[in-house]
């Protein structure tokens, strides 16, 4: 029987789909050294958690790399090619939860809701409801999408048509725009906007976009939300943004290390919201990424391509691997 190794446990659904044809092994740490031991007899790995090169090198019947979910960096692309593994991801899947993700903090900033709760909790209703006066209302502002994916398409979907918000957006490939979306530049976007959403893939292109000089455009109250990656983001020039009450408020749901320490600065300003990388995990959301998974995982077993692939140029040495998938 087939085996499929899975960094995390997988929704109870995606797991009895993989019950019939294969073994499903959770691994037992996240380290690099243990996920290469543990894929050397794997046919199969799913991924929510990153793979280190070597396991590569030494999983010699592994047949793919299937992400559990829509970005890439957790999986080394060039080991893969080298070894020809296939990779495959689940796209789009999530995008409403991180879309709604990114709502609910916008709202939480706006009306302050870190230090009313805890002003309400610790000193009273007086304490927490003075702490009113100085909210504000989404309504009528601009809400500026770095990144129009499935992730950014939905956030400007729900802003537009449910908030009443207008919608600018930056985007590598400037198609068509959405209805209710207008294209900027990045420069533009950040100078005009009051709430600034990142949902961009992490590439050398936005490794550090929102810089000193970015964020010094900024108007003083705009907000920034970051569920894209935490290195799209200079930290150093964020944190002096806000030491200096530059800008509004941030929140932040990925970070350039992560789990983020404890006595990080992040954690100390009463206007940064923190979440652990969970913008795109609901209940919905995990069942519908194990299924996708699942199923990818399923085509490779049964000699296919998944449907989403997204090295192609792997195909040839991969079949050579393996000439039963011809």
């Amino acid at each position: 029987m087939a085996r499929i190794l899975t960094t995390h446990p997988l929704h109870p659904r995606a797991s009895a789909m993989l019950a019939g044809a294969s073994e499903l092994v959770v691994a037992s740490a996240l380290d690099p050294a243990t996920l290469a031991a543990e894929a050397k007899n794997a046919d199969i790995v799913i991924v929510r958690a990153p793979l280190p090169s070597q396991l590569f090198e030494g999983a010699t019947k592994l047949r793919a790399a299937i992400r559990h979910g829509a970005g890439l960096d957790m999986i080394p692309m060039e080991a893969a090619f080298a070894a020809g593994v296939l990779v495959a991801n689940v796209p789009a899947v999530n995008a409403r939860s991180v879309a709604e993700h990114v709502m609910f903090a916008a709202l939480a900033l706006l009306r302050r809701f870190r230090v009313v709760d805890r002003d309400l909790r610790a000193k009273g209703w007086l304490a927490g409801r003075e702490h009113a006066n100085s909210n504000r209302e989404l309504a009528g502002k601009t809400i500026g999408i770095v990144g129009l994916g499935a992730v950014g398409q939905a956030v400007g979907h729900i802003a537009a048509h449910g908030f009443d918000l207008k919608v600018v957006a930056t985007t590598r490939s400037m198609q068509p725009a959405p209805e209710k979306v207008g294209f900027l530049s990045i420069d533009a976007l950040v100078e005009q906007s009051d709430i600034i959403v990142l949902c961009c893939p992490l590439t050398p292109e936005t490794r550090g976009l929102i810089n000193r000089e970015r964020i010094a455009r900024m108007k003083p109250d705009a907000l920034l939300v970051n569920v894209s990656r935490g290195p799209v983001v200079d930290d150093d020039a964020l944190i002096d943004a806000l030491q200096k009450r530059r800008i509004g408020g941030a929140a932040l749901d990925v970070f350039s290390t992560q789990p983020l320490p404890p006595d990080h600065p992040y954690f100390g300003f009463d206007n940064v919201i923190i979440t652990p990388h969970m913008a795109g995990i609901t209940e919905e959301s995990m069942m519908r990424m194990g299924l996708g998974a699942a199923g990818e995982a399923l085509l490779v077993l049964a000699n296919k391509l998944p449907v989403n692939l997204r090295n192609p140029e792997v195909v040839d040495h991969y079949r050579r691997r393996f000439p039963a998938s011809l």
